[in-house]
């Protein structure tokens, strides 16, 4: 089984989801590499070597999607990998789908666990806002093409050495290649970053309007969390987009997630329904969040929150 996992690079260190990739691979055996994105900085090597890629195909930080895909391609026709796995990023996806057509293998989408057995290659993923798991079985030849959602798999290093480095090549694909990447910004924020943090408090249409959230920030600062929100919420300008959880936004695995005023639409359940715990404030007590809550409080979130950092406060 030959696998390759594909990695951008943020603030040079390799992408978390690569990193997940990598370690459920693992599993596989055979043999192991990655694709990388980026400046290829010795950190994000070190990284993607130290989770079980033995090589790594390194590609320019300025490449386009369609020359990061058409050397994918060519590496492919010359190593024969069996699995290809992306992940959720912007990036990620775009190169996935370009491959797919010019392999012309189909793309598994979403997923949330990888099997392999009898020479078989299975993929399961979530439908109707995770409650039913669907199994996929690969029939479409090598390289099967997957994209995993994140946090699914634990990444945890294997004490791999530092891995061989090649180039990945850059074709000419003409048209294609017509745009140029000017620059790049990172959506700068205060506090623990939302995806790793071990408590995340969110908010939800119930909070009203924008100038109460500050109580939510306020929650989340005593404790030690992150803020997030509804796609609602974001939709109506009250909190930036980096802040959304959910189908369409970020999706969180915190020790504890505190909803404050979400009804528990599907779209929102899908990013955060696997936290450890999960306390739910909303004075509806129909409100479908409290059904995959382990401690509901039917109050309005307006005394219930306010009553909660008061009590944090009075603790020291």
């Amino acid at each position: 089984m030959k696998t390759w996992v594909f990695s951008t690079e943020s603030d040079g260190a390799a992408a978390p989801s690569a990193l997940e990739a990598l370690s459920k691979a693992r599993e596989f055996g055979g043999e192991l590499g990655a694709i990388l994105v980026g400046a290829g900085s010795d950190t994000a090597l070190a990284q993607l070597g130290a989770h079980g890629a033995a090589t790594v195909l390194h590609g320019p930080q300025t490449a386009s999607s369609a020359v990061i895909a058409a050397g994918i391609a060519q590496a492919v026709a010359a190593e024969q990998p069996d699995l290809l796995i992306f992940g959720m990023g912007t990036l990620d996806r775009d190169v996935a789908g370009r491959l797919s057509a010019r392999l012309g293998k189909p793309v598994l989408a979403n997923a949330v666990d990888i099997t392999v057995g009898d020479g078989t290659l299975r993929v399961a993923n979530e439908i109707l806002g995770g409650s039913t798991l669907v199994v996929t079985e690969s029939a479409g030849g090598s390289p099967a093409i997957v994209i995993t959602r994140p946090k699914v798999f634990a990444a945890e290093p294997a004490d791999g050495g530092a891995p061989a480095v090649t180039a990945l090549e850059a074709p000419d694909v003409g048209h294609a290649d017509a745009l140029e990447v000017l620059s790049q910004h990172a959506e700068t924020s205060e506090g623990p970053d939302l995806e790793a943090a071990a408590i995340v408090v969110s908010g939800g249409r119930g909070m009203g309007d924008a100038d109460r959230f500050a109580v939510l920030n306020e929650l989340a600062g005593l404790l030690g969390g992150a803020v997030g929100a509804t796609r609602a919420v974001v939709d109506a300008g009250w909190v930036p987009y980096s802040l959304q959880v959910g189908q369409t936004g970020k999706t969180v695995k915190p020790d504890l997630y505190i909803a404050c005023g979400i009804s528990g639409a599907m779209q929102h359940l899908v990013g955060m329904k696997d936290s450890t715990t999960i306390v739910a404030i909303n004075k509806d007590s129909e409100a479908p969040i409290f059904g995959i809550s382990d401690l509901g409080i039917i109050g309005d979130v307006h005394t219930v929150v306010p009553a909660l950092v008061e009590a944090l406060k009075n603790r020291g």
